[in-house]
């Protein structure tokens, strides 16, 4: 029985990330003819069409979207084979593509970068910053080796390494009542305007779920505020719009110093976010993502 090459699942995958022949013969950098006639060899291997073929481009088929999800794992474990053998005996070092998540990547990355070059000096390292569910979903995909994210959050498929618990705290304007206590109890933010991170930072959500509180409505015309970054979101508080959360490892950055801002730990269970390295279950880079983490936790 003929099995399918390396190449015809390479080209399947090109098919679905461009949406053309034309597209994905360039990404694999043949002719259009040379790559379709691979999926035709690929189309005769699975006795059936993977592509429905139209002059507006083209769809996979239920057979071809099956196909892809496998020839993903395997493309994954192809490149990890290489890599494990490239790496043999010596951990972190060649190429390794590590995603963050933006309310960790300023803060954490410019001690923690010093600490790698100087452990890891044959290290390549390639840095993606990004919210946590395209992380995770380019990490499933193959294009990432890890990544930098803040638990609670669904890690099916996904095993993590801890690297450091972030506690979160209130950010207050500087003539805020409860400016000058030295707890602030959660409850007593619900009366102000409570200014968070937009929809996709797990920030919000953390935040949120930690004190017990219900997110912002709009009212009457109006819209809630909501931040881009958490640079945004302290000049927003500095400037008396409203109150917020803010992690702990970003004040020991130095992000609250010229903003007006207050910042007080959270009165009773003082809450926080987990970061953890991540990467798929399974994977054979599994144990430098262990070691990534404890270098981080050296940060």
């Amino acid at each position: 029985m003929s099995l399918p090459t390396l190449r015809q699942l390479q080209y399947l995958k090109l098919l679905a990330e461009h949406g053309s022949f034309g597209r994905a013969a360039d990404a694999a950098h043949v002719t259009q003819p040379t790559l379709s006639s691979g999926v035709q060899e690929l189309e005769k291997i699975l006795g059936a069409p993977v592509v429905d073929r139209a002059r507006s481009g083209m769809i996979l088929t239920a057979v071809g979207q099956a196909a892809l999800e496998r020839a993903i794992v395997i493309l994954n474990e192809a490149d990890e084979l290489v890599q494990a053998a490239r790496n043999a005996g010596q951990p972190l070092t060649g190429r390794f593509r590590l995603g963050v998540i933006p309310t960790v990547a300023p803060f954490l990355l410019p001690k923690a970068l010093p600490l790698l070059r100087a452990r890891f000096p044959k290290l390549r390292l390639f840095l993606r910053e990004d919210l946590t569910h395209r992380l995770l979903a380019a990490l499933k995909a193959g294009q990432l080796d890890a990544a930098l994210i803040a638990l609670p959050y669904d890690m099916a498929g996904l095993a993590h390494a801890h690297v450091s618990d972030d506690e979160l705290l209130a950010a207050l304007p500087g003539n805020h009542p409860l400016a000058h206590e030295k707890e602030a109890p959660p409850s007593a933010l619900e009366n102000d305007d409570l200014i968070l991170l937009e929809d996709g930072h797990c920030l919000r959500d953390h935040a949120l779920a930690a004190c017990g509180l219900k997110p912002p409505k709009a009212t009457g015309e109006e819209e809630a505020f909501a931040a881009t970054s958490l640079p945004t979101l302290v000049q927003m508080v500095g400037s008396g719009l409203g109150v917020s959360f803010i992690p702990a490892m970003a004040v020991a950055a130095g992000l609250t110093d010229a903003a007006g801002v207050a910042v007080l730990p959270l009165k009773g269970e003082h809450p926080n976010r987990e970061i953890v390295v991540a990467w798929r279950a399974g994977s054979s880079r599994a144990p430098e993502g262990r070691l990534l983490a404890e270098t981080l936790r050296g940060a």
